[in-house]
């Protein structure tokens, strides 16, 4: 399957032993990529709130739209199992703090919520709106990044472009085509990608195991780095770019994403070239005045201290394990949203544009 063509979240309907069917989420296995491509039908809001902390389903946009179609499965949950109403707005808040970092879950929830009392049909049919949405966001950024890099970066010469990525944030990540990998496909697809550098990423190896994926289905040239690489990589002169996602933007630009990123934009500001954010304008909180309010998640200690179940670190070791990082708006050359492009170093706050 083209990697465009995949939805990482949809709603379904399953039978089991030849019974009715019934609702349910199918969500793409992103623990099992690249090895296989699995789906898992999830029914119980304690099924999608373990899909959402293992990884199963991962990237701020998707998680946003599992946490819309959630509030609909645990309407469905309810029905079934004879919830009240405080048990029901209960578990739907379960769903909303799943992961703390990404605000699009709490945005989509909070969205839908709204037409709880409409029934279900209503909560669906504004899910699907925020999946739609998602999805032609991710195109107009993806042409719009593509145009900035190659009036800024690539004016002076017709070399394609070298890209560095962190993280993995293409259809796998979003309703559909990707944010940052959105900006690379609609590079490639215009003949400007040289290759692409794609960080390992932790905790789960996002990058090598997602990103890398989705850059092989469609024939992308690319490199695989370790994330300690990366630093290096740009101060040597190899690459003319870098793009990453984010999970939650502060009304002064501050951006928290994956952990690691925050010394890829150190790096491309000592080198002098572009570190650029896309991600949709759902993304940027305009509750969260800085970095220093966005909450980071941590993760647990085995994802740092054991490799495969296997301890590889001594007992008494303890981890630190955030899964986040907060890069200072002032190291953020531009954001690129469905709106346009912020040079958000420069002065152009989402605050001043997105309020």
């Amino acid at each position: 399957m083209n990697s465009q063509e995949l939805r990482a979240v949809t709603w379904t309907a399953t039978a089991a032993d030849g019974g009715a069917a019934s609702p349910s989420l199918s969500l793409i296995d992103q623990t099992a990529l690249p090895h296989a491509l699995e789906r898992l039908d999830v029914t119980t809001v304690d099924g999608l709130i373990d899909a959402i902390v293992r990884l199963v389903v991962r990237g701020a946009p998707a998680i946003g739209a599992a946490g819309a179609y959630g509030v609909a499965l645990a309407m469905a949950q309810a029905g079934r199992e004879g919830w009240d109403r405080a048990r029901l707005d209960a578990e739907v808040a379960r769903v909303r703090e799943a992961r703390p970092t990404a605000v699009n879950l709490m945005v989509c929830v909070d969205r839908v919520k709204p037409r709880i009392d409409e029934g279900i049909a209503a909560v669906l049919a504004e899910a699907d709106a925020i999946v739609r949405e998602d999805l032609a966001a991710n195109h107009a950024m993806g042409a719009y990044g593509a145009d900035w890099l190659l009036k800024r970066v690539a004016a002076a010469s017709d070399r394609p472009l070298r890209i560095l990525t962190h993280c993995n944030t293409g259809a796998l990540a979003t309703a559909g085509w990707g944010t940052a990998l959105g900006v690379i496909r609609e590079l490639h697809a215009r003949g400007r990608i040289e290759t692409v550098y794609a960080d390992e990423t932790r905790p789960l190896l996002q990058g090598a195991r997602l990103t890398a994926w989705e850059l092989a289905q469609e024939g992308i040239p690319h490199y695989v780095q370790a994330d300690g690489a990366a630093a290096g990589t740009i101060l040597r002169g190899e690459i003319d770019a870098a793009i990453v996602g984010a999970d939650r933007i502060a009304v002064n630009g501050d951006t928290a994403n994956k952990v690691g990123t925050v010394g890829i934009a150190l790096a491309c500001a000592h080198a002098g070239i572009p570190f650029l954010v896309a991600a949709p304008t759902t993304t940027v909180d305009l509750s969260t005045p800085s970095g220093d309010a966005i909450p980071i998640e941590l993760r647990s200690e085995a994802e740092v201290l054991e490799w495969s179940g296997i301890r590889t670190t001594p007992a008494t070791s303890r981890a630190h394990n955030p899964a986040f990082d907060v890069t200072p708006g002032s190291l953020v050359t531009a954001l690129v949203t469905e709106r346009g492009v912020l040079e958000v170093a420069a002065g152009e706050l989402p605050s001043a544009r997105l309020g």
